[in-house]
């Protein structure tokens, strides 16, 4: 049986160290401890990601190495707007694509009013990454609705590289059961924000009102889409490598050849 080190699951899954250690304490990762040291069963990692983790080999660093892409170059930025706008449409929320630090590929879909309210002040994107990127800390691979900084529900799915994990559809502006928070929770979005207390209480009511089991659908097929963007992103990769050895031996820009192909 091969372990792996919390070194390498840690860029298997390109999360904290720490992360780790909470998946492997609270069994939402086959774990073993030897000595005071926690090692990983590469063949139930494999199981687990569906195949993604192949038995007896190490998976490679963050940093990705020669011959493997980020995520923008096997998801062009188009394609990303034109998924979370299906998203958005077929779930009836707000939908984004993000790489695994939260940075978006595609602007926010069918965002509800009281995410625009925030975002008609000094919000911006840029300061929901910290918030999308502690999704995709949140290792528990089956996608499930969590609270945001925000208040309202977030899900995401990971997209797939090979056996990396390299971005993110995530889904939100959904109610939870308690909504509307009450007062120290809007004052708290006020302060984070930087957008007045009674223009975020004028839009607490637009958001997305959905029973659970329809959330449940929604997670249930959210990772469908995840899937389809993998493979989407794997065809793409495949034909960005033969392009770049073909303009390596013609001495041609590959940018160039990628461009005119899709």
């Amino acid at each position: 049986m091969t372990l792996l080190t919390t070194k390498e699951v840690q860029d298997l899954f390109k999360v904290d160290k720490s992360t780790i250690y909470r998946m492997a304490e609270d069994g939402r990762i086959p774990a073993v401890k030897v000595g005071r040291q926690w090692r990983f069963p590469a063949d139930q990692l494999d199981n687990l990601l569906g195949g993604a983790v192949p038995t007896g080999v190490t998976p490679p660093p963050s940093a990705a190495p020669a011959g493997e892409l980020a995520l923008e170059a096997v998801l062009p930025a188009e394609t990303a707007q034109m998924v979370a706008d299906l998203a958005a449409e077929l779930f009836d929320v707000m939908a984004v694509v993000t790489d695994m630090e939260g940075n978006s590929l595609s602007t926010v879909a069918n965002p509800c009013g009281y995410f625009s309210a925030v975002f008609e002040g000094t919000y911006t994107a840029d300061r929901c990454a910290d918030s999308w990127r502690q999704l995709g800390q949140e290792i528990d691979l089956e996608p499930r609705f969590l609270p945001s900084h925000l208040g309202f529900l977030c899900a995401r799915s990971f997209i797939r590289h090979g056996h990396r994990l390299v971005g993110m559809l995530i889904v939100g502006g959904v109610a939870p059961t308690n909504w509307p928070p009450d007062h120290a929770a809007v004052a708290a979005v006020a302060l984070e924000t930087g957008v007045n207390e009674e223009t975020i209480q004028a839009h607490m009511d637009e958001v997305y009102w959905i029973d659970e089991p329809h959330q449940r659908w929604i997670v249930r097929n959210l990772s469908r889409m995840s899937d389809l963007l993998s493979q989407l992103a794997e065809g793409r990769a495949r034909l960005v490598t033969k392009l770049e050895r073909i303009a390596a031996l013609a001495g041609a820009d590959p940018q160039t050849n990628i461009k005119e192909t899709t």
